[in-house]
């Protein structure tokens, strides 16, 4: 991977970080996967967004390319499962990384042509140009305070080319401060890599709200209605059911099943294999979660046991007298290290 250059002129080392995991783990801001902060069109879609649930407040706003949508999240996937990987390896992190455009590419299923260099310049300034109003907090919460903040998807983007060739080089991308907060509190998800081959929006979307919400529980339920307002959709209900009908038809969501259930609910049920694309191993007990919990507060312990199985399954798998104690020691260690 081609090293990253610093941008803002007198930028020094510690002001940027250079992308140089291969092969990183997805992962994604919970936020994102809650909140339908990304447009589901493909087409320019120039409306703005007002959502409102529970507590939660989001208005976003397009700029006239119109808004961010959620195959340009896979560029904030991308940063994010970088970041993470550093903080995970000890390495130090900045709000401004440099990365390789064509390792960006294929790390999200893209097209290397030309035309699939132009369509990430078109995703840079749709990220840029939408902006989130939200009362969502990021980071730590021990501030008991209601903050509603503005900014963009991303603070700034540039792009190095070649001269004669025309084709990227490298891109700096400068987060949101939002955003890196998350990161930073490690307020993410892990993702399956068959995620960047779903090509129909409410798919990805759909994919985003079952890992977000059901995770590696039995089950989860939700009533279209809810499950359509979450998604972001602009469909009316009976056509959103139908789509949502059709994807159940097709079953090709990773890792979990849907099922359509009388009065108008759908149940989000994992996969048995979810335990296996992880590693193996067998299933932790939900007290294993809690005292995790407890050992390590404010990180989210599914994306934690999703670390741990990997380096599990990349140690060789090794037979284990007990899963739940090898993860807790895991997780004990590396409450250590921080």
């Amino acid at each position: 991977m081609n090293a990253g250059i610093a941008t803002g002129g007198g930028a020094g080392p510690e002001d940027f970080f250079v992308c140089d995991f291969f092969a990183a783990v997805p992962k994604h801001d919970l936020a994102s996967m809650e909140h339908p902060l990304f447009s589901l069109s493909t087409r320019p879609d120039r409306r703005i967004l007002e959502y409102r649930h529970n507590d939660v407040e989001v208005v976003v706003t397009p700029s006239v390319k119109g808004r961010a949508t959620i195959f340009d999240a896979d560029i904030l996937i991308f940063c994010i499962s970088q970041l993470v990987a550093a903080l995970n390896a000890g390495k130090p992190t900045a709000r401004t990384l440099t990365l390789t455009a064509h390792d960006l590419l294929l790390a999200t299923g893209r097209e290397t042509s030309g035309d699939g260099y132009r369509r990430l310049r078109d995703a840079f300034e749709r990220l840029a140009g939408t902006r989130i109003t939200t009362n969502i907090a990021t980071g730590p919460k021990d501030d008991p305070l209601e903050v509603t903040t503005g900014f963009g998807l991303i603070e700034r983007w540039e792009i190095v080319r070649r001269t004669r060739g025309g084709r990227m080089v490298s891109v700096a991308v400068t987060l949101s401060d939002w955003l890196y907060r998350a990161v930073l509190a490690k307020s993410v998800l892990t993702l399956n890599r068959e995620y960047f081959r779903l090509r129909r929006p409410l798919e990805r979307r759909l994919y985003e709200l079952a890992r977000k919400h059901c995770g590696r529980q039995p089950e989860w339920r939700v009533s279209i209605e809810v499950l359509c307002k979450k998604s972001g959709s602009a469909s009316p209900r009976r056509v959103f059911r139908a789509m949502v009908r059709e994807i159940i038809r097709d079953g090709r969501l990773p890792d979990y099943t849907l099922t359509e259930e009388p009065g108008d609910m759908i149940c989000v049920r994992p996969m048995a294999v979810i335990e296996e694309a992880a590693g193996a191993g067998a299933a932790l007990a939900p007290e294993t979660f809690e005292t995790a919990r407890r050992l390590i507060p404010g990180w989210d312990v599914y994306a934690l046991e999703a670390d741990w199985r990997a380096m599990w399954h990349a140690s060789g798998q090794p037979r284990l007298k007990s899963a739940d104690a090898a993860f807790l020691g895991w997780v004990k260690k590396r409450a250590a290290e921080m």
